[in-house]
């Protein structure tokens, strides 16, 4: 059974990109504050949680590895992009996209040839993300069973639910939910924000043109979740 891991790496739109009304809905609740400095601090607050929705926002990258055999693809945007700069490595190639459709559009025929989906939070923010994106842009989604029965693995083994056996003590009890770079520290895997990059880091990226290192980035956090992966079913894989 063919599994594929993947993360997705996204970007706010410009605040330009939303007429008048949309940014008015965007920021009612900053507006109805009274205090300026308040106001204007939970403004700031929405803005950098822009990123986060799908609607407001855009798909950078998307890195994915064949869970057994390690060799994959990391697919990302670029404005110098040249369909000739295509890198490989020993296992992944590292693929320029003209833009957010051709990014999705050659996720989705890479997907279609796995059995199953693994992520790390990708039932709450990854899987939600592409389906709404690609809705966006007219992508034809070629996995539309990725948010189905929440408990089971297949076809999407998602290991934020796993290791907290589906949100089986809420947040501050025994198996509450941490972030990949936790899990990671705890089972002696190499995190991906050891290089000093995270999520938050890619607006200045973008705007340095450092598109490559979002991509390398990205694909630190498939193999991170790939290792992640392996530990679970090992160790814990079958217990409900």
């Amino acid at each position: 059974m063919a599994k594929l891991v993947f993360d997705i790496e996204t970007l706010a739109q410009p605040l330009d990109h939303f007429d008048d009304i949309q940014q008015e809905y965007l920021f009612r609740e900053a507006n109805r504050i009274a205090d300026p400095l308040a106001s204007a601090a939970r403004r700031v607050e929405i803005e950098k949680m822009l990123s986060l929705w799908p609607l407001t926002s855009s798909v950078l990258c998307i890195a994915m590895v064949n869970a057994d055999t390690g060799r994959g693809q990391v697919l990302y945007t670029a404005d110098d992009f040249d369909p000739e700069a295509i890198h490989d490595d020993a296992e992944v190639a590292f693929v320029p996209c003209v833009d957010e459709r051709e990014l999705l559009a050659t996720f989705w025929d890479v997907a279609q040839h796995y059995d199953t989906a693994i992520t790390f939070n990708g039932r709450g923010f990854d899987v939600p993300f592409l389906y709404l994106r690609s809705a966006v842009l007219q992508v034809p989604i070629t996995k539309k069973n990725w948010l189905g029965y929440r408990y089971q693995v297949d076809p999407h083994c998602d290991l934020a639910e796993q290791f907290t056996f589906y949100n089986v003590s809420g947040r501050e009890g025994a198996a509450r939910k941490f972030n990949l770079d936790f899990y990671c520290k705890v089972f002696a895997i190499e995190s991906p924000k050891a290089q000093g990059v995270d999520g938050t880091c890619m607006a200045e990226m973008v705007a340095a043109g450092r598109y490559r290192e979002i991509a390398e980035y990205c694909l630190r956090d498939v193999v991170a979740t790939t290792q992640l992966y392996h530990i679970w079913k090992d160790r814990l894989g079958g217990i409900k």
